[in-house]
């Protein structure tokens, strides 16, 4: 998993609660396990108007005008701002790898399920839980004539939203510690255990030794 690196983003306000894992990435792109190649298909049932399948070429599907995805100001937009309890339903990991493979690497919202909150940073995607006010708050100017930018500074735990003299106060980013340490030094589950490879060693090396029955 690659470090979080702080940047600045443009904002993509999707004005939806309770968006379900089956709307994130739905259920028939689920047979890859590449984490790759998923962000086409992000959002696929309100993005499009036709039904989209694995493989299916995206490039020509016909786009739905009305959602907010598809509006040209938001094009390459790497924050989504949405509402209460995004990403519930199933605990599928693919819901992050769309969004990461879409270029989303931070999101903003009043609350999260658990389980997409732990996959998303397992992926190297950055949750932000803030108050409802200031979410709404977020949502005007995010939804303005001119897009939202907030710079997003993971190491300080704070993001600044607008850009010159329109930059707003500050937005503190609450975390648990270690999965601030987890993100910034880009450590999953697996980096995590590979930081004790040699007392992994060590171990198999002494049970070896104390019961070399086990290893015949």
């Amino acid at each position: 998993m690659k470090p979080f690196e702080n940047f600045r983003g443009t904002v993509l306000p999707l004005d939806r609660a309770n968006v379900d894992t089956d709307a994130i990435i739905p259920k028939q792109f689920l047979k890859s396990i590449k984490r790759t190649g998923f962000g086409p298909n992000l959002f696929d049932e309100w993005r499009y108007l036709d039904t989209g399948e694995p493989g299916k070429d995206c490039s020509g599907r016909p786009l739905n005008p009305d959602f907010v995805m598809n509006q040209p100001k938001y094009a390459g937009a790497t924050i989504l701002l949405t509402r209460h309890n995004f990403g519930c339903g199933s605990s599928r990991e693919h819901a992050p790898w769309a969004l990461a493979d879409h270029g989303i690497r931070v999101i903003i919202a009043p609350s999260f399920a658990d389980i997409f909150h732990q996959n998303a940073i397992k992926n190297g995607l950055l949750p932000v839980v803030l108050d409802e006010r200031i979410v709404d708050e977020l949502f005007e100017l995010a939804t303005s004539e001119d897009p939202l930018e907030i710079e997003v500074d993971l190491h300080n735990l704070r993001m600044h939203p607008g850009r010159g003299a329109e930059q707003l106060a500050p937005i503190e980013i609450v975390i648990d510690r270690f999965h601030h340490h987890c993100l910034i030094h880009g450590l999953d589950d697996i980096g995590l255990t590979l930081q004790q490879v040699d007392k992994i060693a060590d171990y198999e090396a002494r049970r070896r030794t104390e019961a070399p029955w086990l290893f015949a």
